[in-house]
């Protein structure tokens, strides 16, 4: 059976009588003297509520709602509610700088912003309410900055009926997500009822062995809620009804531990910068990772003693480490599972994590292809890579010509440089931006990291010359040059580190380093990149 439409999502499930148990790491901010704890039914309830809210701040079919918030799972509470009104929710990080959420905002063109005071007080200077038609305030914080008169809060809407259902079609689009970012402003990234609901999450509704979330599972999960991922992973492991589900709202590894403590996870998934500041959790064994048989991470770059060290830190049997590969645009492309075994190696030139398995089987293909002349090249050639999936997007808002541009027919010119072997793998080495000839930037990160146990994050900027230009983050912002010498003696030749700590990193929302920001930081007189960002 397919999943239902986003908004009717809660609906569904508590009339079929669903017993999964939903535990918050704090209060939602659009109930925030709520519980930690609710029922599906409760949810539901709350999603109701909240179309009613909406309906009353004036949001009619058709319109765009832009969500702006703290980092919490009522980001896509709000877009079920949006949802049901037949608006279209935008789901942006409140990560983003003051002027590029101003720039997204002013490309959407909302007819209702929702955000907190926290959120509108974070960037003094720019006032987010002037480029949406009306604001919402959620949090329970109040605020008396610009145009705070002119803002609704939920007392100004509460009280109102219900209103009724309103669909779309299922190639409209549905809800709007953001990309990273890390070259620049992000794209707006539209998709419909059919790419997002019917292909995305349906796939993952399949109880398929090991991977699908079991009844008696609690799934754990810390992802942004503003991320690609959020939507149809919602749908699917509720679909699925297991036993609990524990949203973490905050990255900080005293909650993270306390939290799941109390509700101890049978699969966890995260971005991989999460895991990474999470890594004393895996060092100690703590007991909040005992239960642990399934670690997820997606979309971004993981390397082998993150998967390693939470590999150890389980006590199951045989716990193993979903790595997918997929891009906002797409869903996931690839998938490989790794195990205990798989990373018994340490500290060679092999490409561990980034060998990122095959396509997913009957639903994506990837092609690779000559950079310069797009001609397809052959099995164990480094290309840039193609990929083909029902999943694909449905286009960019205010840059359709930019999407037609990466649209290739069926195809979509992911960005990334990569290598199919014989046997059908796919070996990731660089976004095309990032590229460095005879050489794959992530994989030294990978070797670095698994022979320096000090360093928490590596990354490696090609620039112009003979050498590459690692910049280290380790816990202190030191580094023993001795230690370091010696971990390089077989790499290709590299500029003395720059050694930093986790904050001084400009990241994406998803903790991913904007790479280009980091060269301008380190070295601001560099020249652009080596590769022609022109797929970016």
């Amino acid at each position: 059976m397919k999943p239902p439409a986003l908004g009717t999502l809660f609906d569904l499930l508590a009339d079929r009588g669903s017993r999964t148990a939903v535990h918050l790491s704090r209060p939602f901010d659009l109930a925030p003297d709520g519980p930690t704890e609710y029922d599906i039914g409760q949810l539901a309830d709350l999603v109701r509520q909240t179309a009613a809210r909406l309906a009353a701040s004036g949001v009619r079919a058709g319109d765009r709602v832009a969500v702006v918030k703290p980092n919490h799972w009522d980001t896509v509470l709000l877009a079920c509610a949006a949802s049901r009104l037949g608006a279209v929710p935008a789901l942006l990080s409140p990560r983003l700088s003051g002027d590029a959420l101003r720039d997204l905002l002013r490309r959407l063109d909302p007819a209702l912003l929702v955000t907190t005071a926290t959120t509108l007080t974070a960037r003094p200077g720019t006032d987010l309410t002037a480029h949406a038609a009306r604001t919402l305030l959620v949090g329970g914080v109040p605020y008396d900055g610009p145009a705070a008169g002119e803002i609704l809060t939920p007392a100004d809407v509460d009280g109102h009926a219900v209103p009724p259902v309103v669909s779309r079609a299922v190639d409209d689009t549905m809800v709007i997500h953001h990309t990273s970012g890390t070259t620049g402003l992000p794209k707006l990234v539209e998709h419909s009822t059919r790419t997002i609901v019917h292909r995305l999450a349906h796939f993952e509704c399949n109880r398929v062995p090991v991977l699908a979330s079991r009844r008696s599972d609690t799934v754990a999960t810390a992802d942004p809620f503003t991320h690609g991922r959020a939507v149809p992973w919602t749908i699917s492991v509720l679909h699925l009804e297991p036993r609990a589900v524990v949203l973490l709202a905050d990255r900080d590894p005293r909650t993270v531990e306390q939290t799941l403590l109390r509700t101890p996870p049978t699969t966890l998934e995260a971005s991989p910068a999460a895991f990474v500041t999470w890594r004393d959790l895996a060092a100690r064994r703590s007991a909040a990772l005992q239960d642990v048989r399934l670690y997820i991470s997606t979309f971004d770059a993981v390397h082998p003693p993150t998967v390693r060290g939470f590999l150890a830190a389980s006590r199951h049997r045989q716990p193993r480490w979903l790595q997918g590969w997929g891009q906002t645009e797409t869903g996931p492309l690839t998938f490989r599972l790794l195990t205990r075994k798989s990373l018994e190696r340490s500290g060679e030139r092999h490409p561990t994590t980034r060998d990122l398995g095959r396509p997913v089987p009957g639903r994506t293909r990837l092609r690779v292809v000559d950079p310069q002349t797009l001609r397809p090249v052959g099995r164990g050639r480094p290309g840039l890579l193609l990929a083909r999936t029902k999943a694909r997007c449905v286009g960019y808002v205010g840059e359709q010509d930019r999407w037609a541009t990466k649209a290739d027919g069926p195809w979509w010119n992911t960005g990334d440089i990569g290598v199919l072997t014989r046997g059908g793998s796919l070996i990731l080495t660089d976004r095309e931006v990032d590229t460095v000839p005879g050489a794959s930037c992530v994989e030294l990160e990978d070797v670095i990291e698994d022979r320096l146990a000090e360093v928490v994050e590596c990354t490696v900027l090609g620039v112009p010359g003979p050498e590459l230009l690692p910049v280290l983050v380790t816990a202190d912002g030191t580094l023993d040059p001795e230690a370091w010498a010696v971990a390089v003696r077989d790499l290709p030749a590299m500029a003395e580190p720059v050694v930093r700590e986790w904050d001084e990193v400009p990241r994406t929302e998803t903790g991913k380093v904007r790479r280009l920001e980091l060269r301008r930081l380190v070295r601001p007189r560099t020249p652009e990149p080596l590769g022609t960002g022109r797929w970016t």
